[in-house]
């Protein structure tokens, strides 16, 4: 990491009262700038924590949303504006109308990786870690359930609940197929296999162990096992393998990567606090809608 510009990010932070938050898919030199790394919803919860005033937020556009639906009152800055989920945008705000106006009995279920107005068309928010809590104690006879198709048959196999699902997926954990797997299984036998719920469900079979980023961190440190299949976006080796150093973690797929994750970059770190741009501000009439379904959830859990 040079350090010439840590330090100059390092001096801007303290003038504009920032901190510097990264997802665990980032570039391992933004990982290690930042003040905090984890998953996005993880991540939102650390900014309405934080007593500073001005939150840089490295991953893509709906966690930067998230983060202003819980501290309007904070300054919310994403170093690249660009930087979007294709998952996210596969699901519009009109599309979940029409989904409750077909099924006008259904409980809405919506995955925290969806913009901000559509989290205000849904009756309760949930994560990759609390979809399948939450999902189970719905007593509805129709659950809605968007926007990855993937991570519905999961919770749907897990509760036995039939899911109304929409088509939406992640490009880059679909990129992780069943023989990835059984290749490195066969490279490392001894090894554990760790897989993201947005896997496919024929991958999510052979896993050991089915984890959101988040719990991946925690289950590497809890477990005795030296050596980890990661099935999942391949900027999770990096801080695994910086918070577990006698541990060994291969990526399910070498090709497992979120190009958009990618876009953020030290130096538009430095930008962002320099200029203080790009600011993401969720308007309050869709910010009090998203917020009740994320309360909705804390209150599931």
């Amino acid at each position: 990491m040079p350090k010439e510009l840590m330090k100059k990010i390092e001096q801007l932070k303290k003038e504009r009262n920032a901190v510097i938050l990264a997802h665990n898919y980032q570039l391992p030199e933004v990982q290690d700038a930042a003040d905090y790394t984890g998953d996005s919803l993880e991540l939102s919860r650390v900014a309405a924590k934080s007593d500073k005033k001005v939150i840089v937020f490295c991953g893509v556009y709906f966690m930067a949303e998230t983060a202003s639906i819980l501290c309007p009152a904070k300054t919310i800055l994403i170093p690249d504006p660009l930087a979007g989920c294709p998952m996210a945008n596969m699901i519009t705000a009109d599309d979940v109308r029409e989904l409750k106006a077909r099924h006008p009995k259904a409980v809405v279920v919506g995955y925290v990786n969806t913009p901000a107005d559509v989290k205000a068309e849904l009756d309760v928010c949930c994560t990759s870690t609390n979809a399948v809590d939450i999902v189970s104690k719905i007593k509805a006879e129709e659950i809605i359930f968007i926007p990855d198709k993937y991570l519905a048959d999961y919770v749907s196999k897990k509760t036995g609940k039939r899911l109304i699902a929409w088509e939406g997926y992640c490009p880059t954990h679909v990129k992780i197929l069943p023989e990835d797997i059984i290749k490195k299984i066969r490279q490392h036998p001894h090894a554990k296999v760790m897989v993201h719920p947005e896997c496919r469900p024929e991958v999510v079979e052979l896993a050991d162990e089915v984890l959101s980023t988040g719990k991946m961190c925690v289950h590497a440190k809890k477990s005795h096992d030296k050596e980890f299949i990661i099935g999942t976006e391949v900027g999770l080796i990096h801080r695994l393998q910086k918070d577990n150093p006698d541990k060994k973690f291969y990526p399910a797929s070498e090709h497992a990567v979120c190009p958009n994750m990618k876009r953020t970059t030290l130096e538009k770190v430095l930008w962002s606090l320099d200029e203080m741009k790009t600011e993401v501000r969720v308007p309050d009439e869709i910010r009090k809608k998203a917020r009740r379904a994320i309360d909705k959830m804390v209150e599931f859990t």
